[in-house]
């Protein structure tokens, strides 16, 4: 993979237009985070995150054969199939990546790939990983707040040359909470995953949150659901 995206033509000139890379985005993270430490970053992720926020086994990239009987089952929702309706046969969407369905990420050899962008987690483990992203967790810090200043930032905004629609993005997250609300929301960054997973942090409120989910559905209404409830305590005191 590393290799096909190295010899890839860009599909515009780097800095002049935005879109969501998927997969590859994480081939790409990983590869440099290889050469910077002669480890895959399924490794680095246990050794230097996971382990120390006491989380090793509730996060990984690569799932040990050994672990992935605690794992749930995916389920794909009914009319998953239409996320994206009819689309010319050029559509970027189309290159996305590999057809994401339940039945495939359940597979065994999936499963233990060490595919960069496709984490295996829990929602507490994710929260705790972002809360250690705003400040300490148990004596763990993983970012200066020099640097959380700078991944929370806007980096890149326009239109989403994938999906068509406004965004923008930090350094590896997008900022704003969700698509309804994210220019109002500017100091959140974060990331949805397939079937309607989320998890972000607010640098305003201090606050994390994180929502996995076992029944892929096409779109994030669920987690911005129980996001807006998360909120509405916390504005409460």
């Amino acid at each position: 993979m590393c290799a096909i995206i190295a010899e890839a033509e860009p599909w515009w000139e780097p800095g002049t237009r935005i879109g969501y890379h998927a997969i590859t985005w994480g081939y790409i993270v990983g590869e440099i985070v290889r050469r910077a430490t002669g480890k895959p970053i399924s490794e680095v992720l246990l050794t230097e995150v996971a382990g120390p926020l006491g989380v090793a086994d509730e996060l990984f990239f690569a799932v040990p054969a050994s672990e992935q009987g605690r794992m749930a089952q995916l389920e794909d929702a009914e009319g998953d199939e239409e996320m994206f309706g009819e689309l010319p046969e050029d559509s970027p969407i189309l290159k996305l990546g590999p057809d994401l369905t339940a039945e495939h990420a359940n597979r065994a050899d999936v499963r233990s790939a060490n595919i960069p962008a496709g984490g295996t987690v829990t929602a507490r483990a994710v929260a705790r990983m972002y809360a250690a992203l705003l400040g300490e967790v148990d004596g763990v810090r993983l970012i200066s707040p020099e640097r959380l200043r700078e991944v929370s930032a806007v980096a890149m905004s326009g239109t989403d040359q994938i999906f068509g629609f406004p965004t923008s993005w930090g350094l590896g997250y997008s900022i704003g909470q969700f698509m309804s609300n994210a220019h109002e929301t500017q100091t959140v960054f974060g990331v949805g995953g397939v079937g309607g997973s989320h998890a972000y942090a607010d640098t305003a409120t201090g606050t994390t949150f994180a929502l996995t989910k076992n029944l892929l559905t096409p779109s994030f209404d669920t987690a911005e659901q129980v996001a807006g409830i998360v909120m509405r305590v916390v504005a409460d005191g």
